[in-house]
């Protein structure tokens, strides 16, 4: 019987802004005026480097940040280099701004939650149901939830670069477990990575998969795990 829920935090309960968002944003803050063409331009190139965390994954990484890359999860510092770097990478005029970039997908404003994120933290938070998030990331991604009022439906949080180790380790998955007291078999761990929310599969937690879409083409994917939990 499952009796809490772990959730994934980026493409499962929020999602980041595009990549033209998150180029045009910076920009505009730079006092660049860019016509559509270089919007695009841009952003098209900061795609394909990867550069924007949460975004796609990066056609190739450069030698030069293949460690910082592998690691990135693990401190401020790594995941900084990492994605400031892939920003780099892809060239003038985004590599003058790779720090503002890097600091812009880290503001609440940056984010967006998925329609359903509110209503199920709502409704496992009315049937008693414990939830941990349990991320992949460089930096404290608290603030996002309590800019969009989700904090109070969090019990906790297991953070790979607080927490010393990455998904699909099963140390992080029973780290969360411990936090809310249960056994891994009573944990449903919810997220969209196969590979890296799969490692609770290995420790014995149910896994409930979704797919990582733009916030206005996954109106409802979360809604399904409550039928998991029954009442």
């Amino acid at each position: 019987m499952i009796k809490g829920i772990m959730f994934d935090f980026s493409s499962t309960l929020f999602r980041i802004e595009t990549a033209e968002q998150w180029w045009g944003a910076v920009a505009a803050a730079a006092g660049l005026t860019l016509t559509a063409e270089e919007l695009a331009e841009g952003a098209r190139r900061l795609t394909a480097h990867g550069a924007l965390p949460g975004g796609p994954a990066p056609d190739a990484i450069p030698q030069e940040l293949a460690e910082a890359w592998e690691k990135r999860d693990l401190s401020p510092a790594q995941h900084r280099a990492a994605y400031a770097g892939l920003v780099r990478a892809a060239g003038a005029p985004m590599a003058d701004l790779a720090d503002a970039l890097y600091d812009r997908h880290m503001t609440p404003r940056a984010w967006r939650p998925y329609p359903d994120a509110e209503p199920t933290l709502h409704e496992l938070r009315r049937r008693g149901v414990p939830v941990v998030v349990v991320s992949n990331i460089g930096w404290d991604l608290r603030p996002v939830f309590r800019e969009h009022r989700l904090d109070g439906l969090v019990d906790d949080y297991v953070l790979s670069f607080e927490f010393g180790a990455q998904k699909p380790d099963r140390a992080i998955f029973q780290a969360a477990c411990d936090r809310l007291g249960l056994a891994p078999g009573e944990v449903l761990m919810v997220g969209d990575d196969r590979r890296a929310d799969g490692g609770a599969a290995a420790l014995g937690c149910p896994l409930h998969l979704v797919d990582a879409l733009p916030v206005d083409q996954r109106p409802a994917a979360l809604g399904p795990l409550l039928d998991l939990l029954g009442g």
